[in-house]
């Protein structure tokens, strides 16, 4: 039980969140930085702490990530989901916790693709009478 690794890979819009848990003190880092120095946004901290607060494992693991793609949102999700699964394989008991909470649901929605004729998904050129 020397070195114990759980791992979860999360995907969030363009983002792949690779998610290492470890039994430790709850320290997180992502990319080879502390949480708080990668991502800025007080509510992005609180996405990817919820699958361990809903299990209250929050100081129980500690969670190395590595994430590359998308933007800041799209990360903090492939991290919350990356978690959650690998936190599947530390104890299949957190799943009814984590599938109700709808963690362990892959969020489907991506960016539209650009149509021809149009200036963007939908977005139509501009149009005058005269």
């Amino acid at each position: 039980m020397a070195n114990v690794k759980f791992y979860g890979t999360g995907r969030r819009k363009k983002s792949i969140a690779r998610v290492y848990l470890t039994p430790g003190t709850g320290k997180i880092t992502i990319n080879k930085r502390d949480i708080d120095e990668y991502l800025g946004l007080e509510t992005l901290k609180l996405v990817v702490r919820q699958p361990l607060v809903a299990t209250e494992t929050a100081d129980k693991f500690d969670v190395q990530v590595t994430v590359h793609g998308g933007g800041f949102s799209g990360q903090a999700g492939a991290i919350r989901h990356g978690i959650s699964r690998a936190l599947l394989r530390a104890d299949a008991e957190y799943r009814p916790v984590l599938k109700k909470a709808g963690y362990l649901t892959r969020d489907p929605r991506m960016k539209e693709r650009k149509k021809y004729g149009l200036k963007a998904a939908r977005r139509a050129p501009q149009f005058s009478k005269r």
